[in-house]
């Protein structure tokens, strides 16, 4: 079975769960940025969890089938449409071979993950086949999709019905209006001013243009002010240089101390920008789905809020599997 990808989108991309465990050589987590999102499509057409979907940004893909297939598209409101007619997201509907998937304006959201029943079957790449674009690995051969591309699709071994569909209530949380993410201080917290460290929790910001798998940028607070020092050995002259570091994942750097940047699936390990802090891992899908000149203010939390927040996400994705496991 394949489907042809008659027109790529703007940048649509294969992704699973991503690939953890290489990190410390440089090699990002990379899969989907929605992770509860991409479980929720696999889970609807019968697939794993953790099966390759197609991560589509802004803008769906029109594709063609070659065999029938079931398809469901959930996270950013992406609304596909079958041979034009439309269907709703977060509900899984019979493709029929011959026939076309595509999609609407976007209407909410910034990705949607479209999961294909036996997943997209393009080889593991270390453990995963999540694309990995900035190194050409992984994936529909390590890049964005292109026109005429053959996605080969693996055998579906689970039949369910057409109509399954995800409560509201388990689609997971969508920003307000500002977004609120929350942030845990870093280990560099001590290298900016106490006025700034409550600034930069009192401002509101905006996502930039400049959001993608790799981080998201903010704009629009007041620039960071320093703590006075003598530059170690190994950082640069700007205050907000450091020795070298590892950077976790979702930690803000913030390069001159004017726009925080949140390092996302993409991003790289390692590098000489502080680090304010970091957003905690269960916002780390939130992000994926903001779009530019979005409000957000960020929120200080501890590790204890950080962990029930942990434990709220996992007792969500578990409601989620319950559900969709008691339906046909």
């Amino acid at each position: 079975m394949a489907i042809r990808v008659l027109k790529p989108g703007l940048a649509t991309t294969v992704q699973d769960l991503g690939r953890p465990g290489y990190y410390h050589i440089g090699i990002p987590l990379s899969g989907g940025m929605d992770r509860h999102a991409l479980a929720a499509a696999n889970l609807l057409v019968g697939n794993p969890e953790g099966a390759a979907v197609l991560e589509a940004v802004f803008m769906g893909p029109e594709l063609e089938f070659a065999d029938d297939a079931t398809v469901a598209v959930t996270g950013a409101e992406l609304p596909p449409k079958l041979d034009g007619v439309p269907r709703e997201t977060w509900s899984s509907f019979k493709v029929k071979r011959g026939q076309t998937l595509s999609f609407d304006f976007l209407k909410q959201g910034a990705r949607a993950y479209i999961a294909v029943s036996g997943g997209i079957d393009v080889p593991v790449v270390l453990g995963s086949r999540s694309t990995y674009a900035l190194g050409a690995l992984g994936g529909f051969k390590g890049r964005k999709l292109e026109a005429g591309d053959e996605l080969p699709v693996g055998n579906n071994t689970t039949s369910v019905s057409e109509g399954r569909s995800v409560a509201r209530d388990l689609r997971g949380p969508r920003g307000t209006v500002p977004t609120e993410l929350r942030v845990m201080p870093g280990l560099y917290w001590h290298r900016i001013t106490d006025a700034a460290g409550d600034g930069f929790f009192a401002d509101t910001w905006k996502v930039a243009p400049e959001a993608d798998r790799i981080g998201y940028r903010f704009k629009g607070g007041k620039p960071l002010e320093f703590v006075p020092r003598v530059p170690p050995f190994g950082a640069g002259s700007d205050p907000s240089n450091i020795t070298d570091a590892c950077y976790p994942y979702g930690s803000i750097q913030v390069p001159g101390g004017t726009e925080p940047i949140v390092l996302h699936r993409d991003a790289v390990s390692g590098g000489g920008y502080f680090m304010v802090g970091t957003v905690i891992s269960a916002d780390m899908d939130l992000i994926g789905q903001l779009q530019p000149n979005t409000q957000v203010r960020f929120v200080k939390v501890d590790m204890d809020k950080a962990l029930a927040a942990r434990a709220t996400r996992a007792t969500l994705t578990n409601k989620l599997r319950d559900a969709l496991a008691a339906s046909p």
